[in-house]
């Protein structure tokens, strides 16, 4: 399953390290690729949204 979310407030790559780490840390997530560009995080696995969602923001981010 791929779950794509349109993640804010990130400015720098570390930024994007930040996110990709905090997703990839949630259980049943394959893999995290993020894009400052695009301002998106595409995640494959059978973690759920709002799991997904809750780590970004846990991180200092914001996503939906």
């Amino acid at each position: 399953m791929t779950t794509t979310l349109k993640v804010t407030g990130m400015t720098c790559p570390h930024c994007v390290m930040n996110v990709k780490k905090a997703l990839e840390a949630v259980q049943d997530v394959e893999n995290a690729e993020v894009s400052l560009d695009n301002g998106e995080a595409v995640v494959t696995g059978q973690a759920g949204r709002v799991v997904l969602i809750e780590a970004v923001k846990t991180a200092g981010y914001e996503a939906e």
